[in-house]
């Protein structure tokens, strides 16, 4: 994307460090020039040379950006690259890129003001810092819980700097930068990274249903922009699967770094990591990249199970609800011990039902005001409020039953 003023490119790509935009060059309205030329042109000959004369131009320019390898070394906190100074959040260490880590990690809602409807940064200030307080790993910001579709620009941006602001180094910044045009992809990826958060939620493109070709394809080249990428499978919302192969194939990359799961099928995380561990190189040492690779469940009903059977961690709606909780759960469960694990999450499991009797976050959000944490449970539209004549005895049961009333 070339910044205004500009009047001229370079025939060859821009090389820059990790965290700038790169001008991306072929030649200057080559083939517009070409185009006018052969329509202007009655000689067979003369449009034969032209056209073998475009085949010969260079297709594209992209040179793939060095990313650091997916080793313990290079995901150490305290890993820095260049950043965008204009749109850099004021975070005095906004340039470092912290490792996601296992545990906790909360799928964030965006918290509306109940008479304006506009983002109410205060109440995502407090959210925020509960979430530091209760031991939240990692911060998952503007996903689907967070309404990311219908938030403008100018919010995407707000909400991004005032995670950076009081979260950076207190948990890893995962933002979704997800959608079906890889544009879109690329642009909000860039602005994450310049930003200085710390990986980005890449979904599967949903709708158009991509060949796994295309699933691979997508997620390669959104590993490029220097921003550590996190997979994002769930078929019930994208009616499409990444299958095991597919998901091994991006794994290989060095700048894809995980994978959260919302399948809720437990005993896909065995034949998965099995096919990541046989198709990944080994690193010079002779260990296998693959043991970097980090598995995420994206489904709050079987995460207790996933993690106890060798999964890394949740990407919780319930974290929203049950922060502590489910840092709590997770952390028995990634010890191995099953007896606190399961005592842990018996009081959880209803709550993990019921904050899905409704499009998710319409029933997170409705707690959270329940509970008074936020002011308002609005939604935008297309969604909007809560049935509570329908669902709310349901959920705020479920709410008792968690002692978060």
């Amino acid at each position: 994307k070339a910044t205004a003023g500009t009047t001229a490119l370079s025939l060859e790509s821009s090389k820059r460090p990790l965290g700038q935009h790169r001008i991306y060059t072929q030649y200057p309205n080559h083939h517009q020039n070409i185009i006018m030329i052969m329509t202007t042109t009655t000689t067979f000959r003369t449009a034969l040379v032209l056209f073998f004369f475009l085949l010969s131009a260079p297709t594209q320019a992209f040179e793939p950006m060095i990313v650091p390898p997916r080793t313990t070394a290079a995901r150490q906190i305290g890993r820095t690259r260049p950043t965008n100074s204009a749109l850099q959040s004021s975070s005095s260490n906004a340039n470092e890129l912290f490792p996601m880590q296992r545990g906790s990690t909360v799928a964030m809602i965006t918290p509306y003001d109940k008479d304006t409807g506009k983002v109410n940064i205060a109440e995502l200030e407090q959210l925020l810092q509960l979430h530091i307080q209760s031991g939240t790993k990692n911060l998952c910001i503007l996903g689907t819980t967070g309404e990311a579709n219908v938030v403008t620009a100018a919010e995407r941006t707000l909400i991004l700097k005032t995670a950076v602001d009081h979260c950076k180094g207190k948990m890893t910044i995962l933002a979704g930068t997800g959608t079906i045009n890889p544009d879109s992809v690329k642009s909000a990826t860039l602005e994450a990274l310049d930003l200085g958060c710390d990986a980005s939620l890449v979904v599967t493109p949903y709708y158009v249903k991509p060949p796994q070709r295309y699933l691979v394809q997508h997620f390669l080249t959104a590993a490029e922009y220097g921003l550590p990428v996190v997979l994002y499978n769930v078929p019930g919302r994208t009616a499409v699967n990444m299958d095991d192969d597919s998901i091994a194939l991006c794994a290989q990359h060095d700048n894809i770094v995980a994978l959260k799961d919302a399948t809720g099928d437990v005993s896909r995380l065995h034949s998965l990591k099995d096919t990541i561990q046989q198709q990944t190189p080994s690193s010079g040492g002779g260990d296998s990249s693959a043991s970097d690779f980090l598995y995420y469940s994206g489904d709050d009903g079987t995460t207790m199970d996933f993690c106890l059977q060798g999964g890394d961690g949740c990407i919780s709606v319930t974290a929203n609800v049950a922060p502590a909780e489910m840092a709590q759960l997770m952390e028995a469960s990634l010890s191995g011990d099953t007896a606190r694990a399961k005592a842990m999450n018996a009081p959880l499991e209803l709550l993990h039902q019921e904050l899905f009797c409704e499009a998710n976050p319409i029933p997170t959000k409705y707690a959270l005001q329940k509970m008074g944490l936020i002011g308002s449970d609005f939604c935008r539209p297309p969604l909007g409020p809560m049935d509570a004549a329908a669902f709310g005895d349901r959920l705020e049961t479920a709410l008792r039953q968690a002692g978060k009333l």
